[in-house]
């Protein structure tokens, strides 16, 4: 697992050939089936839409400190925290906004991952080493290769976009003193059990972990999530933020996903997307050229055959399918792309269009 260590020819600044800022959502126009963003489902259920839409009649009044301690203390009880563990974020979107208040001297990013937090970095000024994991070893992360010198290092597990879960005692050895350690598990959620999960643990130092409510719960549009870490540390994360900065409506969506029956309801949905997960793979698979990275999360990782890359995503665009490039990602290049887990017939609709435009591109020797 090599890394690319800052240099002085390239700037705080610089991205690089990747497009840092590219998400999935700017390939998912109307009309198209989305495979590309990993939303769950196109809106919350009819239960958790009541809960939100009942704080509508409050939206007069600022949210209030009382809201902010409710949510406080759901999540510690879910997460066996305590209430001053827990900062409520608008998505996890807004804690990675919020990592240049940290002050690193040197971040340290595992790749291929989420690549919001290395474009917040750089956009701060902040040096970044790049620490690249390798396929040839399943994309499994080695803490031996992060640069000793890093006083963050970031980290997604599952990561996005190889759905790699990676085991915890692996990113907690990223620990050490005087280093903030950030696991984002975003998708931990869609992992039946949350096995590797690290958001109960509050005996490693500098342990910061972002959790979301986006995916499984339909709620992109609402912007809702959390931090867990040691109160002096969400202290320092949570200095620049305005007053207010969650609103009442994402207060009672981190409320209500975090109660007992929505934990229940939730891990039902993890079990059933599991399961679709592995008929999709195996039926990607079978396509000639394709090579599918094992993943634990809602998404997989494809492998195109070569030269093959941007041809595909067009001739599926084309067809009424959007799917998400991979070449914006460190580590990946043109050929791989990343294909959110779908129903049975969603999935059989991309797998028959996936073989017909490789059946058009690739001409046989």
């Amino acid at each position: 697992m090599p890394f690319d260590h800052p240099t002085a020819g390239r700037g705080p600044g610089d991205a690089g050939v990747h497009d840092l800022r590219h998400h999935g959502d700017a390939e998912a126009s109307d009309g198209l089936v989305d495979f590309a963003v990993n939303v769950i489902g196109d809106g919350p259920p009819p239960w958790l839409r009541d809960r939100i839409a009942a704080t509508l009649d409050g939206l007069g009044r600022y949210p209030r400190a009382e809201h902010d301690a409710h949510a406080r203390g759901t999540v510690a009880t879910r997460h066996g925290r305590a209430p001053d563990e827990v900062l409520p974020l608008a998505g996890s979107a807004e804690g990675f906004a919020l990592l240049p208040a940290l002050r690193p001297r040197l971040a340290a990013v595992v790749h291929p991952g989420f690549t919001e937090p290395e474009a917040v970095l750089r956009a701060a000024g902040v040096p970044v080493a790049r620490v690249l994991t390798d396929p040839a070893d399943g994309h499994a992360l080695d803490p031996r290769a992060v640069p000793a010198e890093a006083d963050l290092v970031v980290v997604g597990n599952p990561t996005n976009p190889t759905g790699v879960l990676h085991p915890a005692d692996d990113v907690r050895a990223l620990a050490r003193p005087g280093r903030v350690l950030l696991v984002d598990e975003a998708f931990a959620d869609a992992v039946p059990g949350e096995p590797e999960s690290l958001a109960g643990d509050a005996g490693t130092e500098g342990l910061l972990v972002f959790r979301s409510l986006t995916k499984t719960w339909a709620l992109a549009g609402l912007r809702a999530g959390y931090a867990l870490g040691a109160p002096e540390l969400l202290a320092r994360l949570a200095a620049p933020r305005p007053p207010w900065p969650v609103s009442t409506p994402a207060l009672e969506a981190i409320v209500a996903c975090c109660e007992p029956e929505a934990l229940s309801a939730g891990d039902q949905k993890a079990r059933e997307l599991s399961a679709h997960r592995v008929s999709m793979a195996a039926a990607l698979a079978g396509i000639e050229g394709v090579a599918v990275q094992p993943s634990h999360a809602p998404f997989l990782l494809l492998h195109l055959p070569d030269g093959t890359g941007h041809g595909v995503r067009q001739r599926l665009r084309e067809a009424g399918i959007a799917i998400r490039r991979g070449d914006t990602f460190p580590g990946l290049g043109p050929d791989h792309v990343r294909v959110a887990v779908r129903p049975p017939e969603l999935a059989r609709r991309l797998v028959d269009e996936l073989d017909a435009a490789l059946r058009a591109l690739v001409v046989p020797a």
